[in-house]
């Protein structure tokens, strides 16, 4: 379940035969010139309906901390992301406070519940993935995150999710404690492999801003290069414009 971060991207995507995409924030406040976490409630919904709308596969939301702390107001917004077309949301457990990165246990698994309550209220039927955030945010805890997990699972999530682990002893710690639920995991290096990851239980993968990353890379070489040498070299490992646009002008005829 690869991330795009804007339409193109996720036209491609959709081409190239995955079968679910999901939305990434970093990526798309990149896309904007922002940081991650950088969007409003109301950019996010714009682009979660437009990114939606413009594949035929299933789209999960990167729906950040719900755009709020409190669980009655996280309802409130995860039922008008229910209304985007997107088939799952993700709710994560992180502050953005580095003193104290995560939310309260107790107030984690009711923003689970409140998150649960709203898509329960909507009028799709949206799957909700519960995240919890330490192993990003500087708590490596895998006791606590699975206590999280567990917790959260019972509160009503669908998918569990816990970014940053890599061990595979830490993953398949993490499946056998919400099984039968699903597992999430993040790759967003050359760490593992997806028969890896399914042979130990995984059973949805995601890259979050890592494609985006990528596509920056190239751009920041090859403009780096002709800002500081006045050469283009890096402009020959673009993609053909022809290749682009044959692939652009094949979506807009499926699309009409």
């Amino acid at each position: 379940m690869p991330n795009p971060w804007n339409l193109g991207s996720a036209r491609v995507l959709a081409q190239l035969g995955f079968p679910a995409l999901a939305t990434t924030s970093a990526g798309f406040a990149w896309s904007m010139g922002r940081a991650d976490n950088g969007v409003s409630l109301a950019d996010a919904l714009t682009h979660l309906r437009a990114i939606a709308a413009c594949v035929d596969v299933p789209v999960n939301a990167d729906f950040e901390d719900g755009f709020a702390i409190e669980p009655e107001s996280v309802a409130v917004n995860v039922a008008s992301a229910a209304t985007t077309g997107v088939a799952g949301i993700s709710i994560e457990d992180s502050t953005g406070d580095t003193s104290e990165p995560l939310f309260d246990f107790e107030l984690s698994v009711e923003r689970v519940r409140a998150a649960r309550a709203g898509l329960d209220n909507s009028a799709s039927p949206v799957a909700l993935t519960a995240r919890s955030e330490g192993f990003i945010v500087g708590r490596p805890d895998l006791d606590q995150t699975i206590r999280r997990l567990v917790a959260y699972a019972e509160a009503g999530a669908d998918c569990l999710y816990a970014p940053g682990i890599r061990a595979n002893a830490d993953i398949v710690s993490v499946v056998q404690a919400v099984a039968p639920k699903p597992v999430n995991v993040l790759v967003g290096s050359d760490f593992t492999t997806l028969a890896e990851l399914a042979a130990l239980g995984v059973r949805r993968i995601s890259v979050g801003g890592a494609l985006a990353r990528a596509a920056w890379a190239g751009f920041l070489s090859a403009a780096t290069e002709i800002a500081e040498r006045g050469t283009f070299s890096g402009l020959a490992r673009a993609v053909p414009f022809a290749e682009l646009n044959q692939r652009f002008a094949s979506t807009a005829r499926d699309r009409t």
